[in-house]
């Protein structure tokens, strides 16, 4: 089951069930596959709804494809950003959840060098000026918040 090609980007017609942590597991790892340099990912969702356990697949994929030792990947609420250096590149991984004012964006590097960098970005609403081209990941409770959703989008 190729769960890119069932992820919709680039389109609003459907939804992946991501209720099951193996599930999410998978999607990362696909998803994991098409990034490169230069592109940036902004996470969209409540607390709780899986954002952050999906960085973590997506990062660890990274680190089993180049042969490295996997690490602890936690949510940088309270640091703002993590670095993580794979094989030459580097995966920046923000949660704005604790910024109060858009303007406090720029003055953590947010938006330097994101050419250089795998830009993760939880919370993006808080960005004052919006990066055109990226991955919008929709994250969703069902009705009663008993299952989970993910929705892709490619942004050009």
């Amino acid at each position: 089951m190729d769960l890119i090609n069932q992820m919709p980007i680039a389109t609003k017609s459907s939804k992946v069930d991501i209720t099951k942590e193996s599930s999410t597991a998978k999607i990362a790892k696909k998803f994991s596959n098409i990034l490169k340099k230069g592109d940036i990912i902004f996470l969209y969702g409540e607390i709780g709804v899986g954002k952050t356990t999906f960085v973590r697949y997506l990062i660890n994929s990274f680190q089993k494809k180049n042969k490295q030792k996997l690490t602890e990947v936690t949510s940088p609420t309270f640091s703002i950003l993590n670095d993580y250096r794979i094989k030459g590149t580097t995966i920046k991984h923000y949660d704005l959840f604790r910024i109060k004012k858009k303007n406090e964006t720029e003055n953590i590097g947010l938006l330097e060098n994101m050419n250089e960098f795998i830009t993760i970005i939880e919370w993006p609403e808080k960005i004052k000026k919006k990066i055109k081209k990226r991955y919008d990941l929709f994250f969703k409770y069902n009705s009663n918040s008993k299952k989970r959703f993910i929705k892709i989008y490619k942004i050009n």
